[in-house]
């Protein structure tokens, strides 16, 4: 397993601020920059959401090493 970080993957994520709400994560390079083409048009409408609603439902995100990698 290459654990460089070249080969590492990223996501950023959305925390919720309330218990029961859901919390949003989304594949990124390591400065959190998304790459929205590559999201799927559900995923693009949940990014641009998560966007729209930070502070409102949701913390200010991170950048965070992917389970998946």
């Amino acid at each position: 397993m290459n654990t460089s970080p070249a080969a590492a993957s990223f996501e950023l994520r959305f925390d919720s601020l309330y218990a029961n709400r859901r919390s949003y994560s989304f594949p990124c390079d390591a400065c959190g920059l998304v790459d929205m083409d590559s999201l799927s048009e559900r995923s693009r409408l949940n990014y641009l959401y998560a966007r729209a609603m930070i502070g409102v439902e949701v913390a200010w995100p991170d950048v965070r090493l992917s389970a998946l990698h």
